[in-house]
């Protein structure tokens, strides 16, 4: 293969060797924590945080207030010692959701140990973890793109990653922590399954499981979309470096070439599983108990994609504004990929395209599927989102413009490409040139003008139970349901109970309430012999004991929450809190709202309601516990004999 010089440099451009020799040289010289590259790197990303160190709160912002009241829900389960919340006890009126059971709890997770141990505020929590994903997306695109093109090249795709408008957009206009902090796994993904491939070892498999475990347990909406574009770039890394000697020689047996890409698949094949071992406790459950949850609601009215899709002219528009985004061409929300990114990484793939014919493979695989997702998103590709099979994967997204998470990281990646060592007409590849600074400063200053949040008060007043149910009844949000309600309310009692407890003591906070059990007067028999009484013994978010006498064989405790799998009844023994056996829990037979009913033996005694693990959440469990210490068992084997 011929070699060509670049200026001074005179490297081999064709070269394999010289192509390695080159990033071997800017990435193993010193670990990453101590490259200056990166902590230049997390400086200059400084100015995409800046915005969430100002006083007040974004509360406007599409789903800022969501995650607060996500972060209070998870609290409230955390408090009551329950370290892995599933249940939102308050969520549609009080009458209670599976939230954390079907969605991501990881970011949230983090906002928890920020609230819980650091003290912070609720919303000086979720800002703190917006901040963190910003830094975090910003050195795993550093560290991925430093193994392969350099550091250089690095820094230029961490910052267009960080600046690309549809992650500023995520960030301060639709207030998406998952989504965010699902960024930050993306490219960790990408350096791992490429080091799995290239140099298979212990730290490539344990870094693919880690980081697709870690993007399960943030949101299973950006897995979904991200899964394709990473099993073909494993499989373009393995046609292209497979072969016994790294060639593309396809002149050897084909026995010979198919023997050498199943080693190569060993690897990565392993650090999936692992992955999948790890995130069992979420995803396990989240699969085979989904179906008992409503979903028409998530795709119905606003939701439908049918009015989300976005026009070509708006890639371009420098239109940039707030709020929700509408239907048609004169939506106010900015959709524009970005010029900057778009040159640079137009640029650049010409260049190297002619320049370095052996990572035409990688170019047109991040060229191919950036261009396929904007597609996607576009009002022309509308009938593939009606077709068969096809449909069910596209409409995974929800929202057509939401596949721009993957255009973006493809985006980034080629962007950064520009500053590829062979595309540096200098031999200076470790320092911070002249050439390198007016780089970054075109990339910050080509978003700078989108930096900026919209600081208001929430209309729903301060954070608490009764803000919760006001904003439920005015947003229409955080109302799901268990697929036995026939009807999802509009109020409850329990909401009603938190505003008039509000009214009459404005100065305090309003306390959860003290019991699920509905004390409805229709429902009590006070006459002596034959009646009905229940009285609440012990309460918290996820379990309730009552006492309760019936004079008759047929009586029934009804409880205030939707019913779900993992609620369970125990008959107790009086004298000491033994369980005698369990009783039959049914979703009530009258009304619309499927609220919990126990039928209780006649006479008197006690009634535990827990809600536990089903054996889909327990089974998920053990099997994350037993990966992770596998994980950990082969770590230190690993590292026992590379003494």
């Amino acid at each position: 293969m011929a070699n060509r010089g670049v200026g001074a440099a005179n490297v081999a451009l064709d070269s394999t060797d010289s192509h390695n020799q080159i990033v071997r040289v800017d990435a193993n010289r010193r670990p990453l924590w101590r490259d200056g590259f990166l902590w230049l790197t997390l400086c200059f990303s400084l100015f995409a945080v800046a915005p969430f160190l100002q006083p007040g709160y974004f509360w406007s912002a599409n789903d800022a207030r969501h995650h607060i009241y996500f972060l209070f829900e998870f609290n409230r389960v955390w408090q009551d010692g329950i370290w892995w919340p599933r249940w939102s006890p308050d969520f549609t009126f009080g009458y209670g959701y599976p939230f954390f059971n079907i969605y991501g709890p990881f970011s949230h997770f983090v906002a928890e140990l920020l609230l819980y141990y650091g003290k912070l505020s609720y919303t000086g929590a979720i800002k703190s973890v917006f901040g963190l994903s910003i830094l975090g997306s910003a050195t795993a695109m550093y560290a991925y793109m430093r193994t392969w093109t350099g550091r250089q090249a690095a820094l230029c795709a961490a910052l267009v990653y960080v600046y690309a408008p549809y992650h500023l957009l995520n960030l301060y206009v639709r207030a998406n922590l998952a989504e965010s902090m699902a960024l930050v796994w993306l490219p960790l993904a990408l350096w791992a399954v490429r080091q799995c491939v290239l140099q298979p070892s212990y730290a490539a498999i344990a870094g693919l499981a880690v980081s697709v475990a870690g993007l399960l347990l943030t949101s299973q909406l950006v897995t979904l979309l991200f899964l394709p574009l990473l099993g073909v770039y494993f499989l373009v890394l393995l046609v292209q470096y497979g072969t016994p000697d790294g060639t593309q020689d396809l002149m050897l047996p084909l026995w010979v070439r198919f023997g050498a890409w199943a080693r190569r698949a060993l690897a990565p094949a392993l650090g999936m599983a692992a992955a999948m071992g790890l995130s069992c406790i979420f995803w396990l459950p989240m699969v085979l108990e989904y179906g008992d949850v409503r979903v028409d609601q998530w795709y119905d009215g606003r939701y439908d994609f049918r009015g989300n899709f976005v026009y070509f002219f708006q890639l371009f528009s420098p239109q940039w504004g707030f709020g929700i985004s509408k239907q048609g061409p004169d939506d106010t929300i900015g959709f524009q990929l970005g010029a900057v990114p778009l040159v640079l990484a137009a640029v650049a793939f010409i260049l190297l395209w002619r320049r370095l014919p052996k990572i035409r493979w990688e170019l047109a695989c991040f060229g191919l599927a950036g261009a396929t997702t904007t597609i996607l998103a576009l009002q022309i590709a509308a009938p593939l989102w009606d077709a068969p099979l096809i449909s069910a994967i596209l409409r995974s997204a929800q929202f057509p413009w939401r596949w721009f998470t993957i255009a973006t990281l493809c985006l980034s990646i080629l962007a950064g490409m520009i500053a590829h060592p062979l595309l540096m007409l200098n031999q200076a590849r470790n320092r911070l040139t002249p050439q390198l600074l007016a780089l970054v400063a075109v990339i910050v200053l080509g978003s700078y003008p989108l930096l900026h949040i919209e600081v208001s008060e929430p209309v729903e007043g301060p954070i608490g139970l009764p803000a919760l149910m006001r904003f439920q009844r005015s947003s229409d949000e955080m109302t799901g349901s268990t697929r036995w309600v026939e009807e999802v309310p509009m109020w409850g009692p329990i909401a009603q109970s938190y505003i008039d407890e509000e009214r009459a003591h404005p100065d305090n906070s309003v306390a959860p309430i003290r019991s699920m059990v509905d004390y409805d007067d229709d429902l009590m028999d006070y006459t002596p012999g034959t009646g009905f009484v229940v009285d609440s013994v012990a309460h918290n978010s996820v379990m309730e004991e009552v006492w309760y006498f019936s004079g008759q064989a047929d009586r029934r405790i009804i409880f205030n929450q939707f019913y779900y799998p993992g609620w369970t009844a125990y008959l107790l023994d009086g004298e000491h809190g033994a369980r005698i056996r369990t009783l039959e829990i049914i979703p009530e037979e009258t009304g619309t709202l499927g609220r919990m009913t126990v039928p209780v033996p006649q006479g008197e005694g006690y009634v535990l309601l827990r809600f536990e693990d089903t054996p889909p959440r327990t089974m998920g469990k053990i099997v994350s516990a037993l990966t992770a210490f596998l994980l950990i068992l082969a770590g230190l084997w690993s590292s026992f004999f590379s003494r």
